[in-house]
């Protein structure tokens, strides 16, 4: 019985710790929080679920998603994927993710032609639920 729940533990770690998509393309300055670790994008880097990806004032960073979303993510932005799951047999899925600050560009994939409602993009005054394939985000600063 212990084995079992052994084993049960370390692959639910794994699918924790599953990559959900790779950098394609970067320019100028950015990295990647995973943890508490701090991580300068480079294209060819897999992404995983609770990376936040962060933009300097020259920085971009282009993604693919195993679902075949495409991200485009601007300069000085600050972007968090918070849950991603998707299978490739049924093509069912869900992408949630955060935009702090900056902008992001969409070309969505697999999940969102599958299920309309299954990916979401929150900002600090709003929730978007994405039912088109493509669409830009702006998340301006507060103005004090």
């Amino acid at each position: 019985m212990r084995w079992t729940a052994l084993l049960l533990a370390i692959f639910a770690a794994a699918a924790v710790a599953a990559d959900v998509g790779e950098v394609k393309v970067v320019k100028g300055s950015a990295y990647l929080e995973r943890g508490a670790e701090r991580i300068a994008v480079r294209a060819g880097m897999p992404v995983q679920q609770s990376d936040k990806v962060v933009t300097g004032a020259d920085g971009t960073v282009g993604i693919t998603f195993s679902d075949n979303s495409l991200l485009s993510i601007g300069p000085e932005s600050r972007f968090a994927i918070d849950h991603y799951v998707f299978d490739s047999t049924t093509h069912a899925g869900r992408f949630d993710s955060t935009l702090s600050r900056g902008t992001v560009a969409v070309v969505s994939g697999k999940i969102v032609k599958q299920s309309p409602e299954a990916m979401k993009i929150r900002t600090p005054s709003s929730i978007m639920g994405v039912r088109g394939t493509e669409f830009i985000v702006k998340v301006d600063e507060p103005k004090k």
